[in-house]
């Protein structure tokens, strides 16, 4: 048990070592870069309760404050980012890309993901605690209550966004119903796009 505890410990070491490495080298050779993976550290260190929490970080910082693209190219990253496999944040591989190229791509990309990495094998050395906690329910209670209305900011600002007509609000209805229904969100995104090519022309 000791050990396996001592080697949690070191992994913990070695990823932030890694993680603090990275962002030096960063900063000495690429300042822009360097401050592309601080926002990103950023945004995943606050999108807890799942990556959809991530948005209205990236939304307000990335579009809001630092201006680095328009909302309407964001909203198409996050449509790109729904249709190839992996997590919702992936979305900062796009805007990563975007900004600074392959580079770009990869330095948002390890960015977004290094927090997650560290505290879940973090979380595991202190895992027998917080199950145990009285406290640790409570504040999870209240992190899941605020991602609720994160979530309802980022669906107010897609719907107001989008140049609604008859066909893409039946498109809306029906992905709505299917989600109800239970489907399987590998068949609606699908069928989304098929649709789009068939009425979007």
């Amino acid at each position: 048990m000791e050990d396996s505890l001592s080697i949690a410990i070191w992994h913990v070491i070695a990823i932030f070592l890694m993680a603090g490495v990275g962002l030096g080298v960063l900063y000495i050779f690429n300042r822009k870069i360097f401050s592309l993976s601080l926002l990103m550290i950023k945004v995943d260190l606050f999108a807890f309760g799942g990556g959809f929490s991530s948005l209205p970080l990236l939304l307000e910082e990335i579009v809001n404050v630092k201006g680095w693209m328009d909302f309407r190219t964001f909203m198409d990253g996050i449509a790109l980012g729904q249709v190839t496999p992996g997590p919702i944040v992936i979305t900062a591989t796009f805007v990563g890309y975007l900004l600074y190229g392959i580079q770009g791509a990869v330095a948002a990309t390890v960015a977004v993901f290094t927090p997650s990495f560290f505290m879940l094998t973090l979380g595991t050395l202190f895992s027998d605690r917080l199950k145990a906690s009285r406290f640790f329910p409570r504040v999870i209670e209240g992190i899941l209550a605020s991602f609720v209305g994160l979530l309802v900011y980022v669906t107010i600002k897609f719907t107001l966004a989008v140049p609604w007509d008859l066909v893409k609000g039946l498109i809306g209805v029906a992905t709505l119903v299917a989600l109800l229904k239970k489907v399987d969100i590998i068949w609606i995104v699908p069928a989304g796009a098929l649709l789009s090519l068939i009425f979007f022309r």
